[in-house]
């Protein structure tokens, strides 16, 4: 049975490392953030339409599955990536926040801050050339919902 609109929520996240601290600069702590996103499609609990891991945050653009909470979706996420890294330290900064996509105009902005970001940040010269992103040929993404396109 498809899903209206108003089941399918689209969301701009933003999450920051504890103390910034500059984790994902660690190149396999990206990756295992990497993994841990992919996974979470697989299990069909979100779909990721975008995304980009810089050293201290991270951003995503992500359509939570109907049966899961934004909350747990996170929970998925984050939840798995510290319990991954086995760190003595805090990862994360409490809690995330985001934004309700409300059409194709705000999907479209929030997609092209989300690749554009490593640019304003001085550590790639194009979107496709940042590892840790969507923008990248050689991570798969999901495209834009239905009722978002």
């Amino acid at each position: 049975m498809p899903r209206t609109p108003q089941e399918l929520r689209t969301y701009f996240i933003t999450s920051v490392t504890a103390n910034r601290r500059r984790l994902f600069q660690v190149e396999q702590n990206a990756t295992l953030f990497l993994d841990i996103l992919q996974e979470q499609r697989t299990k069909k609990r979100i779909q990721l339409h975008a995304f980009v891991i810089m050293p201290d945050h991270i951003h995503l653009l992500l359509t939570r599955a109907p049966d899961v909470s934004l909350e747990k979706a996170m929970q998925y996420i984050k939840g798995n990536f510290s319990f991954r890294l086995k760190s003595k330290l805090d990862v994360w900064q409490p809690g995330y926040d985001s934004r309700r996509i409300i059409d194709t105009n705000d999907y479209t902005t929030h997609q092209t801050y989300i690749h554009q970001n490593p640019i304003r940040a001085n550590v790639a010269s194009e979107p496709s050339l940042y590892p840790h992103s969507s923008a990248n040929p050689t991570h798969q993404s999901d495209s834009a919902p239905t009722h978002l396109s």
